[in-house]
């Protein structure tokens, strides 16, 4: 990697990073457990100015719980309201667990440029949000 850059700053080459930043992140933490809820599909939406949401990403926790890659910066302005729309109930379910909530939904705005980031702690009968960092 290093002799690519190299090699492309001595012959004038463009060089590019590859590091891709988004302003976006969530985690699930099973509070009955003490441990990360992973493979917990997630889908993303965005109110539109009609009053109607569109889903504008799906993605699932990783092992750890995490999504990381939710609305890519730089590209876009990402300001508006969200919601983050959490399906923990096949999670429960594979468990052997019923739960009361078959999914969660978590409503917030975003208003600059920073980082947001928007976990969850779970347990079958109830559940809680805060804006991390």
């Amino acid at each position: 990697k290093h002799f690519i850059m190299l090699f492309c700053v001595f012959f004038g080459l463009p060089v590019y990073s590859q590091h891709v930043k988004y302003q976006l992140s969530s985690h699930i933490l099973d509070i009955s457990k003490g441990s990360p809820a992973p493979d917990v599909k997630v889908d993303l939406e965005k109110l539109m100015s009609n009053g109607q949401w569109i889903t504008i990403a799906s993605e699932k926790t990783d092992f750890n719980g995490r999504i990381s890659n939710f609305l890519l910066t730089g590209k876009t302005d990402n300001k508006g309201i969200y919601k983050l729309k959490f399906y923990i109930e096949s999670y429960f379910l594979l468990q052997k667990l019923e739960t009361f909530y078959p999914f969660i939904e978590v409503i917030f705005e975003i208003k600059d440029d920073k980082h947001y980031h928007v976990p969850i702690t779970v347990s079958p009968f109830g559940y809680s949000t805060y804006r991390g960092s």
